[in-house]
């Protein structure tokens, strides 16, 4: 029997403490795995819970909620023997959409049931962890001003990004690879572990979860004419076949900026040092998988 705890962000969309009792019972095998349900109380608790899992007895922790969720509660798990399950109920999801978990909490449920596992790797930057994907510049920008809205969802996302877009100004940045230095000009850095910051949007084609390298794609910015033309490849997963996109992949690297500034880790924006030390953290998270 495997003891399992189901963390839910009611702020998530998935607030409904009697539909997920009433699904989690009726679906779970309880010949396998008895479990609990609690709910987060404030901005960081969800982290305080898991790493008090152990302690608890539990063996799968279970996150309802988005991506900023997923991090807490994978900040409290990191390289322990203790399971991350995800119910993705966010905005974006983008790492449940990179490990193509279903939406329906019945169909995660399911998924626990038949308990696949893989190891992942996760990304520290300047000791924060990032589990999907991070960004710096434009994209720190749109995450900041999207967390200030009451109502989430994509087209309040694409409503910021329509709005500061013509008016942002590439920055500079200076990036370090062992012992190789350079600067690039771009819209945005990813710093990315998934393929993308969700809703399908996928800036990062190539990255790979489970192979040690975190993938830096340098984002140029395009005139008017051609942003319909980049979105296209955006969607289509194909935008690394643009001249206007660099990716290199690298385990340990740092990235700095001329001030201090915001960064988008796991879709929440946080300031943090102009220099960023990024190293890859290779196996450091199990999680379950279809």
């Amino acid at each position: 029997m495997k003891n399992v705890l189901f963390i839910i962000n009611p702020i998530s969309g998935v607030g409904r403490k009697k539909e997920i009792e009433t699904i989690v019972e009726s679906t779970i095998d309880k010949s396998k795995f008895i479990y609990s349900i609690t709910f987060t109380e404030y901005a960081g608790h969800a982290t305080i819970i898991a790493m008090d899992a152990k302690e608890n007895g539990f063996d799968i922790v279970y996150v309802v909620g988005g991506d900023g969720s997923i991090n807490e509660v994978a900040t409290g798990l990191l390289n322990t023997d203790i399971v991350l399950g995800i119910i993705p109920s966010g905005s974006g999801n983008g790492l449940a959409r990179f490990l193509k978990l279903p939406f329906d909490i019945k169909r995660n449920i399911v998924i626990l049931n038949n308990y696949k596992t893989t190891l992942i790797d996760t990304i520290d930057i300047n000791n924060k962890c990032c589990v999907s994907i991070a960004g710096i510049g434009f994209d720190a920008l749109v995450a900041k001003e999207f967390d200030k809205l009451g109502r989430r969802g994509f087209w309040g996302y694409l409503k910021i990004v329509s709005n500061k877009y013509f008016n942002y100004k590439p920055k500079k940045y200076t990036i370090s690879i062992g012992e190789k230095t350079f600067e690039r000009r771009a819209l945005f850095i990813s710093i990315a572990n998934s393929n993308q910051f969700g809703y399908n949007t996928v800036v990062a084609p190539l990255a790979d979860i489970c192979d040690g390298l975190a993938d830096i794609c340098i984002y140029q910015k395009v005139s008017i004419f051609k942003v319909l033309f980049y979105a296209l490849f955006v969607f289509a997963k194909r935008i690394h076949k643009t001249k206007y996109v660099e990716i290199i992949k690298a385990s340990e690297f740092v990235i700095e900026r001329k001030k201090k500034k915001w960064i988008n880790i796991d879709g929440q924006p946080m300031k943090l040092n102009k220099k960023l030390y990024v190293k890859v953290l290779p196996k450091s998270l199990r999680v379950i998988v279809p």
